[in-house]
């Protein structure tokens, strides 16, 4: 099953992205989605890089659990850049940048230790996601990780109802951003791009984490 609305991304209203900020709290289990996350960075960091980073809080738990690490976050929602700046105040090793993930990625990113994203991958079209993840790729230096805390498609319909029942919620009031894939298609995209160890870390229902590592 996926699930494409290719015309559609409301996360560029600021009422739409504050919506959601009320409401994270209350999705099942996402704190163990950030859980593995954390469990599978390397101890080494330098450098890491937050796609779709939001008001910052995954970039904020990754450097508050790699002190040493500079961070850049990228987001193009400006109530959301807007709070990870404020999250950020005065941290020199942080920088936050306007970008929209439709596009390529800035050429002057640099390398990363650590790319890694959550729950924002999944409101680019399915083409566009997977030419995302080779782009990563070539930002990571050998041995990097790339890590997506990530909402993906049921394998059926009904399992999709679950899913929002679960968030209480229903299908009239599902997001049409969204543009779920089945988490082999992840996979099969991080081994095309020369991911080594493109793994599913951990899922549940639609919530799952799925990582590689670029070699070397």
């Amino acid at each position: 099953m996926v699930d494409t609305h290719d015309d559609v991304n409301l996360w560029r209203d600021a009422e739409h992205a504050l919506a959601y900020l009320r409401n994270r709290d209350r999705i099942p289990h996402r704190t163990e989605a950030y859980e593995v996350l954390l469990e599978i960075l390397p101890e080494g960091v330098e450098r890491v890089l937050d796609l779709g980073t939001g008001d910052g809080l995954a970039l904020g738990i990754v450097l508050s659990a790699r002190p040493e690490a500079a961070g850049v976050g990228l987001d193009f929602q400006d109530e959301m850049l807007d709070r990870a700046r404020e999250r950020f105040a005065g941290e020199r090793s942080v920088e936050i940048r306007r970008h929209d993930l439709d596009d390529p990625l800035p050429d002057d990113l640099g390398e990363f230790d650590a790319v890694i994203s959550c729950f924002a991958i999944h409101h680019l079209v399915p083409d566009r996601q997977a030419a995302l993840y080779a782009e990563v790729f070539g930002l990571l230096r050998p041995g990097g990780l790339f890590a997506n805390a990530e909402h993906v498609a049921s394998t059926t319909p009904k399992r999709h109802e679950e899913f929002l029942h679960a968030l209480g919620t229903t299908l009239e009031n599902d997001d049409p951003s969204n543009k779920l894939v089945p988490v082999p298609t992840h996979l099969t995209w991080l081994d095309e791009c020369g991911f080594a160890d493109a793994e599913c870390l951990w899922k549940w229902r639609e919530i799952a984490v799925v990582s590689g590592n670029k070699p070397g």
